[in-house]
Parts: C-alpha cells; sequence; structure tokens
C-alpha cells in the first residue's frame, strides 16, 4: 500500500460540524487501509457522510522537508476505489503551513498526487496573495499547477488577470495575455467600476520565491488607450521596490528647451538603493545625475549629484557668459551611536549662483552646510558643530560670508538646594572665519536660575536671574560696512547680568456657549549697563519688535546683543474655545524706564522709551479656516509698520490660501538686514468632476522704490505664477502645469516652463 498522501493528512478541527468531522476521518482511514480491504469497494463510488461515526480522527505529527502537512474540510467526501481517486464537496478548505485553498469540489488522484479544484476557487498564499479562477491544479506539495481564467490580487493591493496560468518546473508561474492595475475595480457601492490604467502583457512571469513579477511585452494604457511599451517592468507582489526603469517625465523651459528625464532604479538590498538620471536637452548639454541612500545599522545617509557641462554666468552686469563644467552636490544623514550620541550632517555646493535656477533644482539664495555632533542626557546636552553658507545671490560678495568653525555649546541644569527652581549653567565658544571680511571668535560663560511659582490666587510667577561673563576677539573689523556691528578690534570683555519678574494672571469662564480665558501679563526686566557696542555684532543683527519675542528676556536674537537698562512689558492674552471654533489672541507693549538712547535702530519699535503695540491673533474653524494675523502699530500715530496675514480656506481638494506681508519700518538703508519690503503670496485649487482640478500660484513682489530705493521695482512686479490641471484617483495623477519666472538670473532666463507628468500608484514610481 502506497503511504498515506500528504493533500489529505489531517482531520478537521472538533469546532466543525460533526458530519464533516466524520467524513474526513473515514477517508483517512481508507487511505490508510491495506489493499484486500480497498478491493471489497468493488467499482462503484461510495459517499461517506456518516459511516464511521465512532472512527477517531488520525493525529499526524508535522511533517519537514518535502512532505507538507495539509488540512481539510469539506461537507463530503467521497472515493473512488477503481480510480483511486478522492473527491471533497461542499466549502472545502484546504490548509497548508500559512496557505489555503477554497473551492466548490477538490479532487485527489491518489496515482499521480495530482490535486484539482473547481469552482469559486481562492487560494492565498503565504505572502496574503489571493488568486481567483474556475479551476486550478495543485500538486501532492500544494504547489499551483495549471490555472483558467486568472485573477490575482496582491497584497499590495494591486490586481493581475489572466486568460490561462501553468505553473514551470522551477516553482514559477506563467501567466499568458495577462493584465495588471493597481486600481480598484470596485466603486464605494461594490458596482464594477473600469480602471483609470492598467498594463497588458502577452505573458507574466511570477516568482513566488522571490514575490517579484515580471511582464514580457508590456504596455501602458490609459482610460483604455494603449499608449507607451514599458519594457522590463517588473513589479513586487509585497510591494516593496525592484529595480528598472521609471517612466520618464517631459518638461519645456525657455532655459533648455525640450527636456526628456530618464531614470533608471537599482535596488542593490533591503537597506540600500541608487537612482540613475539622464536628462536630455534640445538647447543645452545633456545632464547626469544620481542619487544614493543607505540605511545601516546605526543610522541613515544619502547622497545626490548633478553633472553636466554648459555656459554660466561670469558677470551679471554684463551678461558675460563662459562653457564650464557645473554641478550640484547633496548629502545629509543622522548616525545614532547610543541613546546619548548622535551625529548630523547636511552638505549643498553648487559649481556656480545660478545652476540650481538654471536646472529647475531649488531656487534657494544660499546654501547651508554643517556637521554637529552632540550629546543629550537627561540633564546635560553638549554639541561641537561647524557651519559654512554659499551665497547664490549675484552682487553678494561670497568673502563676506563667514564660515563658523567651531561652535562649542554646553548646558547642564541641577535643581536649587538653597531657593528651589532650576538652575543651567552653560558655556558656548564661536570662530567665525571670512576670506575677506572681518573675524570674530567668542567664548562665553554663565549660569540661569528660573523660580517658578503658582499662588493661592491663580497668579502663576516666574523669578529669572541671569549672570554672564564673555570674551571677544576681532581682527579686520574695518571690513564691516555698517559700523554699528564692527566692535572694537583686539580682545574685549564685558559682563551681563539680568534679574526678571513675570506674572500671569488667568481667568477662565463660560462665553458664547463655550470657555473663555482671559490672562493679563506683566513682567520686570532689568540689566545694568552693558558694554554692546564694545564687541562685535555678528548674530543679532536682525532685531524687530514682534509678537513672538515681545516677553523675552532679550529681544536681540542673537547673544552678541543685550538690553540693558530696566523695562517693563505688559500684555493680555485671550483664549475662547467653544464647538468647531477656537480663537487666540495676544497684545502688548514695552515701557522703558529710562529714556536714555538705546543701540536698537530706529524703526524697529524698540528704540524709543515706549515701543511699539505689537499683537497676533489666531481664527480656526475645524480644519476649513485657519487663519493668523500679526501686526505692530506705531505707538505715535497707530500706523501699521508691520502687517502679516496668513490664511487658508477650504478642503484639501478646494482650497485658497493667501500671504501677504508689508514692513513699513522707515529703517536707515545703511542696515542692510532689515530692509523694508511688501510681497504677495496666493495659491488655490479648485476640485471639479470628482477626480479633476485646476490650481494656481503666484509670488508677487509689491515693493516700490520708496519703501527699498535699492529696488527699481514699480510696486507690482510678479516674482513666479504657475497654473496647471490635474486629475488624480485611487492609482492615477497626471497633469500639465505651466510656470512663468519673471526675473533673470544670470543665464536663468525668465520665461514660460511646461510640465506634463503622471503617476501611477502601485508600481511605486512616477
Amino acid at each position: 500500500m502506497p503511504p498515506i498522501p500528504t493533500a489529505f493528512v489531517q482531520a478537521a478541527a472538533p469546532r466543525l460540524p460533526y458530519r464533516f468531522a466524520s467524513a474526513s476521518a473515514l477517508v483517512i482511514a481508507l487511505f490508510a487501509a491495506p489493499a484486500s480491504a480497498q478491493d471489497t469497494t468493488g467499482e462503484t463510488t461510495e459517499v461517506l457522510e456518516s459511516a464511521a461515526k465512532t472512527t477517531p480522527p488520525p493525529t499526524t505529527a508535522p511533517l519537514t522537508g518535502a512532505e507538507r502537512v495539509v488540512q481539510f474540510e469539506a461537507g463530503e467526501v467521497a472515493y473512488d476505489s477503481n480510480g483511486e481517486s478522492a473527491t471533497a464537496t461542499g466549502n472545502v478548505v484546504l490548509r497548508s503551513e500559512q496557505r489555503s485553498v477554497r473551492a466548490d469540489t477538490v479532487k485527489w488522484n491518489r496515482k499521480t498526487g495530482l490535486i484539482v479544484a473547481n469552482g469559486n476557487v481562492r487560494l492565498v498564499d503565504e505572502n496574503g496573495n489571493q488568486l481567483y479562477t474556475d479551476k486550478l491544479e495543485l500538486t501532492d506539495t500544494f504547489e499551483a499547477g495549471s490555472m483558467e481564467d486568472v485573477l490575482l490580487a496582491l497584497r499590495e493591493g494591486g490586481r493581475l488577470a489572466a486568460v490561462h496560468g501553468e505553473r514551470m518546473a522551477d516553482g514559477t508561474v506563467e501567466l499568458d495575455k495577462a493584465a495588471y492595475t493597481g486600481c480598484p475595480v470596485e466603486n464605494a457601492d461594490g458596482c464594477p467600476k473600469k480602471p483609470s490604467w492598467r498594463i497588458t502583457s502577452e505573458k507574466v512571469l511570477y516568482d513566488p520565491k522571490t514575490s517579484d513579477v515580471r511582464f514580457k511585452g508590456a504596455y501602458l494604457e490609459l482610460f483604455g488607450m494603449r499608449l507607451l511599451p514599458m519594457p522590463g517592468l517588473s513589479v513586487r507582489t509585497d510591494g516593496s521596490a525592484v529595480s528598472g526603469f521609471l517612466i520618464p517625465e517631459i518638461q519645456f523651459s525657455e532655459n533648455n528647451g525640450v527636456q526628456v528625464s530618464g531614470k533608471y532604479y537599482a535596488r542593490l538590498a533591503d537597506n540600500k538603493d541608487l537612482e540613475a538620471k539622464a536628462d536630455l536637452f534640445t538647447d543645452a548639454p545633456p545632464m547626469i545625475s544620481g542619487s544614493w541612500r543607505h540605511l545601516t545599522d546605526i543610522g541613515a545617509y544619502q547622497i545626490t549629484g548633478y553633472l553636466t557641462t554648459s555656459r554660466r554666468s561670469t558677470n551679471a552686469t554684463t551678461g558675460d557668459t563662459e562653457r564650464d563644467v557645473r554641478g550640484y552636490l547633496f548629502t545629509n544623514g543622522r548616525f545614532q551611536f547610543d541613546p546619548n550620541w548622535s551625529l548630523d550632517y547636511s552638505i549643498r555646493r553648487a559649481s556656480d549662483r545660478t545652476f540650481l535656477r538654471r536646472y529647475d533644482i531649488s531656487y534657494d539664495d544660499r546654501l547651508r552646510s554643517l556637521v554637529k555632533l552632540e550629546r543629550t542626557g537627561a540633564t546635560s546636552f553638549f554639541q561641537l558643530a561647524g557651519y559654512a553658507t554659499q551665497s547664490l545671490r549675484l552682487n553678494a560678495d561670497q568673502g563676506q560670508v563667514p564660515v563658523a568653525l567651531p561652535l562649542i555649546d554646553w548646558r547642564k541644569r541641577i535643581d536649587d538646594p538653597l531657593l528651589g527652581g532650576k538652575i543651567e549653567i552653560r558655556g558656548n565658544s564661536l570662530a567665525l572665519m571670512r576670506d575677506a571680511g572681518q573675524n570674530t571668535q567668542r567664548a562665553f560663560a554663565g549660569a540661569r536660575w528660573d523660580l517658578r511659582r503658582v499662588t493661592g490666587m491663580g497668579q502663576l510667577v516666574t523669578l529669572t536671574g541671569l549672570v554672564r561673563g564673555d570674551v571677544y576677539h576681532s581682527t579686520d573689523n574695518q571690513l564691516t560696512d555698517t559700523a554699528l556691528y564692527r566692535g572694537n578690534p583686539g580682545w574685549e570683555t564685558r559682563g551681563v547680568a539680568l534679574a526678571a519678574l513675570d506674572i500671569q494672571w488667568p481667568f477662565a469662564g463660560r462665553a458664547f456657549g463655550g470657555t473663555q480665558v482671559i490672562t493679563p501679563r506683566l513682567q520686570f526686566v532689568a540689566s545694568p549697563p552693558i558694554r554692546n557696542l564694545a564687541v562685535p555684532n555678528e548674530d543679532a543683527r536682525a532685531v524687530d519688535l514682534e509678537d513672538s519675542n515681545l516677553f523675552a528676556l532679550n529681544r536681540f536674537p542673537g547673544y552678541d546683543r543685550v538690553e540693558d537698562g530696566a523695562r517693563m512689558t505688559y500684555g493680555v492674552d485671550y483664549d475662547l474655545q467653544f464647538p468647531d471654533w477656537r480663537i487666540r489672541s495676544t497684545v502688548g507693549q514695552s515701557y522703558r524706564l529710562s529714556n536714555q538712547r538705546t543701540i536698537v535702530p530706529d524703526g524697529t519699535g524698540l528704540s524709543e522709551q515706549v515701543s511699539d503695540f505689537v499683537g497676533r491673533t489666531e481664527v480656526r474653524y475645524k480644519d476649513f479656516v485657519k487663519l493668523t494675523h500679526r501686526f505692530r502699530l506705531d505707538k505715535d500715530d497707530l500706523a501699521v509698520r508691520r502687517n502679516e496675514l496668513d490664511a487658508t480656506v477650504g478642503s484639501s481638494k478646494t482650497y485658497l490660501e493667501v500671504g501677504y506681508l508689508r514692513l513699513n519700518r522707515d529703517i536707515s538703508s545703511t542696515i542692510e538686514d532689515l530692509r523694508d519690503r511688501e510681497e504677495l503670496r496666493a495659491a488655490t485649487r479648485i476640485a471639479f468632476a470628482r477626480y479633476w482640478s485646476v490650481f494656481g500660484s503666484g509670488v508677487f513682489n509689491l515693493t516700490d522704490r520708496e519703501e527699498d530705493p535699492t529696488l527699481t521695482s514699480s510696486g507690482f512686479d510678479p516674482v513666479r505664477t504657475r497654473l496647471g490641471v490635474a486629475y488624480e484617483d485611487e492609482c492615477l495623477e497626471l497633469g500639465l502645469t505651466w510656470r512663468r519666472d519673471y526675473v533673470d538670473t544670470g543665464d536663468a532666463r525668465r520665461g514660460n516652463t511646461f510640465q506634463l507628468y503622471f503617476a501611477l500608484r502601485g508600481l511605486g514610481f512616477r
């Protein structure tokens, strides 16, 4: 007697109906019986439903290697002794390890080991992919054989249909006349729908070992129209990336003419990949680029580079150009050595100042590179860093741009053993070096004490004390154009001391069907005279009174300048919340107890004894309305010195965004860091016909010569505008955009740019 077949080796679980359990138990018993016992059944087919209710299910130890443990369930099982076959009917279920098959009927041939499933067949593999067919052949090791009218629903959402399928000897499944799509084939109501795109192919090879699906003779169809051949296309059923060519991108611009971009993606391992790209232009030499990404045991990093040769601008005034090798390098990463120590870096360098704009890579006007090593503990922090900046402004002097190396910062927080509160001890050192400008080195050490208490009346009181000692050394001070920033050459020292009292008193109650909180706030800050002008000002230049620094201990943004004297700051915070709405507002002003002139420039709102009024208001309604308004009003005539609005109205599909900024401070034109300006930014998207939308955006310079004498603008100069139309559904994104640049920047000329793009969701690339 041959051994028990592996296709039906275990009986049903006890929880299943008794009728099924008895039938399955008996068929296994018959398969294991001697040959003489089988012969007594004759040539007929017996239906075994409940003839052996007392026969217990056999117990079988799990098999290994080529022997696969298979469990089955069925309503009825019949055995043909003459044909040595068994037929299971009635919601048949086969299970083996992480695979399962459901069918109306399953027939097993003991001689050949062939298993044939018919009617509403569904196979689920170990990766969660589901195969649907009318007829499926399985081997006795539970591997798929021949299939007709196949539908494969991948775990990641894609679907693969074929007229015929065959499992080869090496385990590969070959599908004939197949089609693949990542789109849903039913709508929300369960009604059939045509996919937006699909890939048709004469043959598809599926390797279950590697989860690779490879297409031969593939074409892309959009809305039923065959558009593009896709040689070498492959996807993975587990959703992970595979190597191959990506869909080309097409663009037209004034600078480079028609641009066709081709990409190849190489999946080198689960933790590293490479993308190579070639750009061909009708009006410029070709360009190559690449991006490498690597995830290591302690962190991750990436390297991106561009390289070409073309004519570049050598003189912004005359417009002279020369042919040269041009490119751009960007790499960044983060490494975590242990829970405390980490290393971050970011390096950005371009061959020249117009390369990024010429090839539509970035509109940044400066590239900053940094490296920083940090240790973060529960009560301490240490940083060793270096910074360098490359200016991309045509008229900027790169020699005046400093390199900061090294920057050392150390902080330690301890509990105050005497008065309570917290003490933070800090040390900082910075060296700034310029090729053609002032060099400065600075170091300071200090301590800050904070004590926060809530009184019995609900007032939040904060006491602060700060002491610090600074040492500066500078050379070539005369090379700094703004005299206010130079300081004295050579060695200089100064001491800083400060004391502050901050009182907040919130009042909460019901209002307008919600809750409101009104919080008056009063702050006193006192400091003895400080030798500010004796030392250089490198990091505290862009000073301006705003709502964000109204109650700051030092309204200067850095360490090189510290407000001295005594002042009082007062204001009120308001917060109102009721269903779906939230309104928050802040307004305040500062008053110096002395009318002595300060080092703060006129027009910043802080130069006189009484400051300007500053405030902020935020309004939010659900996720439909978001509005933020910031302002500064002149203390004398309430003239608007700062007016800033950021608003978003709409949903994620249809919305309007507006940003407006006007600085009317009348600051001296000799202070280049505080120029007045006015600009408008707007963007909108309007969705229609369920999947379609039109969109547009623009940046407009509203600054005129009265606000900034160095400009030649008329008061309404578009900087950049964009319009487009897009289609986006569950699996397809395509669109056409038009952009116009209105400013010449060297060889990056003003003009129009058109881009056609589409993305196929489910294939993992655009």
